[in-house]
């Protein structure tokens, strides 16, 4: 009877080692989602504070906000926008990466203010693209200071 029972237990399985294997990786693959959505789902300063999240979240935010420089870029290039939309499109992207990358708020903030802060970096690109904007008669070329803001996010801190 002990010999039934332990071939019972430990004996051969009816079922195959594939369903144990399609299991275990179902269960990763939902443990992985809902860690994704979790990680996804967190505010920026949160993912900031992450060691081996910030690297990753870092790169993908530059990448991101670098794809819309250079499409307001490619946009402007293309006659879609004129000099003052695309020198708006660009600041206000530069802004909202900077309040990403830095937790600064600095969609509201004076060129001066982010001159005389952390940000100072971005200060002379975003009073180029201000004058872009609001100097019909401006010399800049918001092309190059397009290329000049793209530079800038690929290298900040």
């Amino acid at each position: 009877m002990p010999d039934d029972v332990l071939n019972f237990v430990f004996g051969p399985s009816p079922y195959s080692a594939a369903w144990l294997w399609l299991g275990l990786a179902l269960l990763l693959v939902v443990v992985s989602w809902y860690v994704g959505v979790i990680v996804w789902t967190l505010p920026a300063d949160r993912l900031r504070s992450i060691p081996w999240i910030r690297d990753l979240h870092s790169k993908l935010l530059r990448r991101k906000f670098v794809r819309a420089i250079q499409s307001i870029d490619g946009r402007y290039r293309a006659g879609e926008l004129s000099a003052a939309e695309a020198g708006h499109a660009m600041s206000r992207t530069l802004r909202s990466f900077l309040h990403h990358a830095t937790g600064t708020r600095a969609q509201y903030m004076h060129v001066e203010a982010i001159r005389s802060g952390d940000l100072a970096d971005a200060a002379p690109v975003l009073a180029a693209l201000n004058d872009a904007q609001f100097n019909t008669a401006s010399p800049v070329d918001v092309g190059e200071v397009g290329s000049t803001a793209k530079e800038l996010i690929r290298s900040w801190p």
